[in-house]
């Protein structure tokens, strides 16, 4: 969320960033927020001052029975005290929790180059690479898959409902080979390894995400205060709460390892069917806790290492810069990178990459303190490097050779696949 300093500073600013983004409702939150700011602000300064008050009286009052005098005024002044204290404290707290419910609500304020438009449509395309190729007669993949024994649906249906899969043979060890290939390149550029727990409560989902609009997504544990994580970011950017850095530890760079568990399905057809857009997937998160001064470096640093593990992989993709109307209220920027899928022979998305600013780290409350002592948050930022059912998928439309039944490995996956060039069916 935005530091409520900041809001209270740049209100303005951040006024201006509401309207670009044509968020009307959330224009008159920030006139609402800041009026009751000020009012809770006043009511602090007379509470803290009734607070000294009484302290000073204290010391009077025991000044005056060390000296053997008269008291009891100062006691009479002492007993309305108590009770003033306690009615600015009870409206403090209702107070406190409006303007929190408006903080956690208040988007991030948008990098310049946002471009402006109500929905994915105006999202702006920065680059196209790779070769688009055409193959609408190929069947679906989830066919494929099926048809040569590399996925059973069915039987995962009987097992854990629609939106699963069971992966088998070499197809299942191609999916550990991208998150090897994916994880081998990110610890030659220094991320440290993370396999982060797989259920995280709600305060520290709080800190990182907007659940309110994520929560329909997650599933709830039930009886539990806990959710199964949509992602490794969340419990990598929760990792550090409540925390303060050193400058010098600084930047730390994280690679997450894990499943990743959502209620969202795809659409009927080509998305169902298939595993590109499941219950239940395996995902390579890059995850970054900076100095402000270096979050907008660390962002195209991310892109750049997602784009050079598809550009390995032989796939052609594209990113397009988010548009206002479609970027959420975390980041300050996003990127995603879509792949070409030749048979429906459109882009889809495979990659988030987001520069949240400080954001979350005013929400979960990591900073690091500087060298003359100050203290200041931290920024952050996540981008997918793999999310493996997509970009399988991709590898099926673009490798898969009909008259063979079988798909073409990359070479960069191929030593990760015991030196197979390509995988056959599956023969029970």
């Amino acid at each position: 969320m935005l530091d409520i300093r900041f809001v209270r500073e740049n209100h303005s600013l951040v006024l201006k960033d509401l309207e670009k983004r044509g968020d009307k409702e959330k224009q008159a939150w920030l006139k609402d927020l800041l009026a009751l700011d000020e009012k809770y602000r006043v009511l602090l300064q007379n509470g803290d001052a009734l607070k000294k008050q009484r302290n000073d009286i204290t010391e009077s009052i025991n000044q005056l029975k060390s000296q053997g005098k008269d008291f009891s005024a100062k006691i009479k002044e002492a007993k309305e005290l108590p009770n003033k204290i306690k009615e600015i404290d009870a409206s403090l707290a209702p107070l406190k929790e409006k303007i929190d419910f408006y903080l956690l609500r208040l988007p991030n304020v948008l990098h310049d180059s946002v471009p402006v438009g109500k929905d994915d449509s105006e999202n702006v395309v920065v680059c196209e690479v790779g070769k688009k190729i055409a193959r609408p007669n190929l069947p679906p993949h989830g066919d494929i898959l099926e048809k040569n024994g590399w996925a059973d649906f069915d039987r995962a249906t009987k097992v854990a409902g629609s939106g699963f899969y069971f992966l088998q043979g070499d197809f299942a060890l191609l999916d550990f080979a991208l998150q090897r290939f994916a994880i081998d390149l990110l610890m030659k550029k220094g991320f440290r390894l993370i396999q982060p727990p797989l259920m995280m409560n709600r305060k520290a989902y709080e800190g990182v995400t907007d659940l309110g609009d994520f929560e329909s997504v997650m599933y709830k544990i039930d009886s539990e205060d806990m959710y199964l994580i949509a992602t490794s970011e969340h419990p990598m950017a929760a990792m550090y709460r409540d925390e303060i850095f050193q400058e010098s530890q600084l930047p730390i760079k994280l690679a997450g390892i894990s499943p990743c568990f959502r209620r969202e399905i795809g659409k009927h057809g080509i998305d169902t069917r298939g595993i590109f857009r499941v219950h239940q997937f395996n995902k390579i998160e890059q995850f970054v806790f900076c100095k402000p001064a270096d979050s907008w470096a660390f962002h195209e640093e991310l892109l750049a290492n997602a784009e050079l593990l598809f550009n390995e992989l032989g796939l052609a993709y594209r990113v397009v810069n988010i548009c206002t109307g479609d970027i959420g209220i975390v980041a300050a920027k996003k990127y995603d990178m879509e792949v070409w899928m030749p048979r429906e022979e459109k882009y889809r998305e495979v990659v988030s990459c987001s520069n949240c600013t400080s954001y979350q780290a005013v929400r979960s409350n990591v900073k690091f303190r500087l060298k003359g002592g100050d203290k200041d948050y931290v920024h952050t930022l996540n981008s997918t490097a793999i999310a493996t059912s997509r970009a399988l998928r991709a590898l099926v439309e673009t490798h898969y050779d009909e008259k063979r039944n079988s798909i073409t490995i990359p070479k960069v996956l191929q030593p990760y696949m015991n030196g197979m060039k390509e995988i056959l069916p599956v023969s029970e």
